[in-house]
């Protein structure tokens, strides 16, 4: 089960598997997804340092529609290929924005976010959702963060029962 304590330290890998490892402690025997993504949001939330944001979008249709989260209230439904989110899910691919300001079409659902993270979340070929970070720090996302949040989002979609 989760053994939170003191926010984890050390190098972003560091971290990254410290927050698998709790990760898959709150999933174990769980398979609803909804579950698991809330507190997957919340996990990321508490264990990494910056954000403002944590969340989950889940493909209805042609939009994404919000789901759990951490964080102030959010837009609620994002268009395909609008926004950082839509964008991500059109080019079906992690994207990562150093200064959401200079995004073309970006969505400011809080306008004290600056730096954004989205990786889709797969569930066989299709994409389900994506996770969703934010940041009020310019540039606060990097190679190793989307390494660390596609590990998680698989670990999300290979033990539930989809979104």
């Amino acid at each position: 089960m989760f053994e939170g304590g003191a926010r984890p330290n050390g190098t972003k890998a560091e971290i990254y598997a410290e927050l698998m490892g709790q990760f898959r402690g709150l999933i174990d025997g769980e398979k609803d997804a909804i579950a698991n993504a809330a507190n997957l949001s919340a996990l990321l939330a508490w264990g990494l340092e910056g954000l403002n944001w944590a969340g989950i979008y889940i493909l209805r249709g042609e939009e994404l529609v919000l789901g759990p989260f951490q964080g102030r209230p959010a837009c609620v439904r994002i268009p395909f290929g609008k926004g950082v989110c839509g964008t991500a899910l059109a080019r079906r691919e992690t994207i990562i924005v150093p200064d959401v300001h200079e995004f073309p079409g970006h969505i400011a659902c809080d306008a004290a976010s600056r730096a954004e993270l989205v990786v889709p979340l797969w569930q066989g070929e299709k994409i389900a959702g994506v996770l969703d970070l934010d940041s009020p720090l310019p540039a606060r996302f990097d190679a190793e963060d989307a390494k660390g949040c596609e590990a998680l989002a698989r670990l999300l979609m290979s033990g539930s029962d989809g979104l």
